[in-house]
C-alpha cells in the first residue's frame, strides 16, 4: 500500500511525487510515455529552445545597429532540432535524478481506476491511500475536414521539422500560435494567422492584445482575426472572413494550434464516480475531486493549462492529502507568451474589473523609460500597464509587453498576491539598470 499514487509524469505530477517522497511518504509515479510531459518532450522546452535560436537569427540580422558586422546567417534547422533534443534528454535525466532521489517508484505504463484507492496497470494492481491525477493534455483537433492531413501539423509533430518552410498557416491565434508565428517568420517563413476569435491571445488585457497585434503585423505576420476555417485540402486552407466572404491561401505546411484538450479517457474516471466533462476533472482549490482520496492537478482540470499552475496545484493537493493546509491563488498565477516580443501578465484585465463593477485606476507607461531597455532594444515598442483599486490602490493586475517581461513578472504576481499598495510598491528599490524599472515607473505612476 503505497500513501500515494501519482498518475501521469508531467510537471504536476513529477514535482508533486517528489514533494511527497521528501515527506518521507511511500510514492509511486505512473507514466506511460514521457518523464516530463508535453512541457519538457513537446511543449514549453521544446519552444523555448526554437525560439532563442530564431531570436539569435533575427537579432544577427539586426547587429549592424549595435556596431556589429556580420556575414549572411544561415538558419539550419537540423541543428536546431539536434539541439532540443539534448536539451530535453538532459533536462529528462535531471527529473530521473530527482525523483530517485526522493525515493519515487517509477512504473511505466497506463493506469486505470479500478476502485477509490486501486489502479491497474497491465495486469497488475496497486493501492494507495491517496491518487492524483495528473494525465495532462495532447492538442485538440477541431471538427475541421482535411485538419489531420500530412502537411498539417500539431504543437507536437511541429518540432520535428527538418527544413525551414517557405511558407505556413497557422490555425489558432493563442498563446502556442503566436509563439510558432513569431519563430517561422524570424526565420523567414511567410506567416498567415487565422483565429475565429475579434482578438489575438484570448484571456489578455484587450488593451495589451491589440498592440501586441499591431506589433506582430509590423514585423511582417499576417492576421485573420474572425475568420472560420472551413476545411483543409492538401496545401489549401479554405476560410471565411467575417462578413462571410469565402476564400483560400496556399502554405507549405499548416499549424493546428488550436488549444489543448484534457486527457480524461479511458482512466477509469466513470468507474469511481469522479465529476468530470471533456474539459477535465473538477478540483477544489485543494486539488480535491468529488471522490475522497482521489485528487487532480495540472491539465487534467482544465483550469489553468501552465505548466508552472500544474506544479504548484499539485504540490498544493499533496500539502492537503497529508494535513497541511495550502491552496491555489488563481488570481496571481502569472502568464508569459514567449514571442519576440514577450508578453507577460498576472491578476486582473481591465476588462475583468469593468464587468465586476470594480472601480479601479491605471497607468501605462513605455519599457523604454527603462535605461537597460532602450541599451538592449534598439526599436523597442513595449509597454507595462498596472491596474490598482480605486480606492485603497492595491494592486490588482499588471500587464507587459517586451523582452525580459517574463523575469520581472514574479515581482508584480507576489505584489497582486499580498494585496500590495502602489504606495507601498513604490517604496522597494528597483536595481538598476534593469529593464524592471520600467514596472517601477508604472506604479509611480499610479500614485
Amino acid at each position: 500500500m503505497y500513501d500515494l499514487i501519482v498518475i501521469g509524469g508531467g510537471p504536476g505530477g513529477y514535482e508533486a511525487a517528489i514533494h511527497a517522497g521528501k515527506m518521507g511518504k511511500k510514492v509511486a509515479l505512473v507514466e506511460k510515455q514521457w518523464i516530463g510531459g508535453t512541457c519538457l518532450n513537446v511543449g514549453c522546452i521544446p519552444a523555448k529552445t526554437f525560439l532563442r535560436s530564431s531570436r539569435l537569427f533575427r537579432e544577427c540580422g539586426e547587429a549592424a545597429a549595435y556596431g556589429v558586422r556580420v556575414g549572411t546567417p544561415v538558419f539550419d534547422m537540423t541543428a536546431v532540432v539536434e539541439r532540443k533534443n539534448h536539451i530535453v534528454a538532459t533536462l529528462t535525466k535531471g527529473v530521473q535524478g530527482l525523483l530517485k532521489r526522493a525515493g519515487v517508484e517509477v512504473i511505466t505504463g497506463h493506469a486505470r481506476l479500478v476502485a477509490r484507492n486501486t489502479i491497474e496497470v497491465g495486469d497488475t494492481r496497486y493501492e494507495a491511500a491517496n491518487l492524483l491525477l495528473a494525465t495532462g493534455s495532447r492538442p485538440a483537433v477541431p471538427p475541421i475536414p482535411g485538419i489531420q492531413s500530412e502537411f498539417t501539423l500539431d504543437s507536437n509533430s511541429v518540432f520535428e521539422l527538418q527544413q525551414v518552410p517557405k511558407s505556413i498557416a497557422i490555425v489558432g491565434g493563442g498563446y502556442i500560435g503566436l509563439e510558432f508565428a513569431c519563430f517561422f517568420q524570424e526565420i523567414g517563413a511567410s506567416v498567415q494567422v487565422f483565429e475565429m476569435l475579434p482578438d489575438i491571445a484570448a484571456g489578455a488585457d484587450g488593451e495589451i492584445s491589440a498592440r501586441m497585434l499591431r506589433i506582430l503585423t509590423k514585423k511582417g505576420i499576417e492576421f485573420h482575426l474572425a475568420a472560420k476555417v472551413l476545411r483543409i485540402e492538401g496545401h489549401t486552407l479554405h476560410f471565411a472572413a467575417q462578413d462571410g466572404t469565402q476564400s483560400s491561401v496556399e502554405a507549405e505546411y499548416i499549424l493546428n494550434s488550436t488549444g489543448r484538450r484534457a486527457n480524461v479517457e479511458d482512466l477509469g474516471l466513470e468507474k469511481v464516480g469522479i465529476d468530470f466533462t471533456a474539459k477535465g476533472v473538477k478540483t477544489s482549490e485543494q486539488g480535491k475531486t468529488n471522490v475522497p482520496g482521489i485528487w487532480a492537478c495540472g491539465d487534467v482540470t482544465g483550469r489553468r493549462m501552465l505548466a508552472h499552475a500544474a506544479t504548484r496545484e499539485g504540490i498544493v493537493a499533496v500539502n492537503n492529502m497529508f494535513d497541511v493546509k495550502d491552496a491555489v491563488r488563481y488570481n496571481a498565477l502569472p502568464a508569459v507568451v514567449y514571442t519576440h516580443p514577450e508578453m507577460a501578465m498576472v491578476g486582473h484585465t481591465e476588462e475583468e474589473l469593468k464587468t465586476a463593477g470594480i472601480r479601479y485606476k491605471k497607468s501605462l507607461v513605455p519599457m523604454a523609460v527603462a535605461g537597460r531597455y532602450l541599451v538592449e532594444h534598439e526599436d523597442g515598442t513595449g509597454v507595462v500597464k498596472v491596474l490598482c483599486g480605486a480606492e485603497f490602490g492595491e494592486i490588482l493586475g499588471v500587464h507587459a509587453i517586451g523582452d525580459a517581461s517574463s523575469e520581472f513578472i514574479i515581482a508584480a504576481a507576489m505584489m497582486v498576491e499580498t494585496e500590495m499598495s502602489a504606495t507601498h510598491a513604490s517604496q522597494l528599490v528597483f536595481p538598476h539598470p534593469t529593464v524592471s524599472e520600467a514596472l517601477r515607473e508604472a506604479i509611480a505612476a499610479i500614485n
